[in-house]
């Protein structure tokens, strides 16, 4: 479980591909003794597990995870090359601080950005979902961009805006973002179980 603050951008150093599983090498500033094998860390919202760690290389450490194929299907993963950069979170600890909403890391879908507007003070980004996801995103709702908590502003159909400061756009990756480009995008755990509880009738 995460809660969509970034902690870190990792720098994509190695792809490979092994058969249908695509292993990724990230060099991190985090702390190798602090990676287990087996953790879970988030990748621009994909949750994957941690399969080797390495102390030192061109950052503090390295480590691998490797990618399956129902991710590659769904996420932004299957297109992502070395030298890339990557919005990171380790996953939840008891006692940590909750600052931006529940993430499970599981991603549904990729999001098109369909415009970016910077108005000095804050950026504005327009995305647009699928329709069968549109029913999950709510004006001042939560959503998981790219591994990032964001506040929802306005709905429009498929179509939703979130306003970003400049800490956001400085310690993550969505500086370089623009549009055209795809994100992924992870639906609110609340908004998706009221949904479904709101599809049974109500017992009288």
């Amino acid at each position: 479980m995460f809660t969509g603050i970034v902690t870190d951008m990792g720098d994509l150093v190695k792809v490979e591909r092994k058969g249908e599983v695509k292993t990724l090498t990230v060099a991190t500033d985090f702390d190798a003794a602090g990676i287990d094998i087996g953790a879970s860390i988030a990748h621009a919202g994909v949750c994957l597990t941690v399969t080797s760690v390495t102390a030192g290389g061109p950052r503090a450490t390295l480590f691998t995870v490797d990618a399956a194929p129902e991710t590659l299907a769904i996420t932004t993963v299957a297109g992502w090359d070395e030298g890339r950069r990557i919005n990171l979170e380790r996953s939840l600890k008891m006692g940590d601080e909750l600052g931006g909403h529940m993430v499970s890391g599981h991603v549904d879908c990729t999001a098109k950005v369909v415009s970016r507007e910077d108005l000095g003070i804050t950026t504005r980004f327009v995305f647009e979902v699928p329709e069968r996801l549109a029913r999950f995103v709510a004006a001042k709702g939560s959503v998981a961009l790219d591994g990032t908590s964001l506040t929802v502003n306005e709905v429009n159909g498929n179509t939703f805006s979130c306003l970003l400061i400049p800490h956001t756009l400085s310690v993550t990756t969505w500086g370089g973002v623009k549009a055209g480009d795809m994100v992924n995008f992870e639906a609110d755990l609340m908004a998706r179980y009221a949904a479904r509880l709101a599809e049974f009738p109500r017992a009288s």
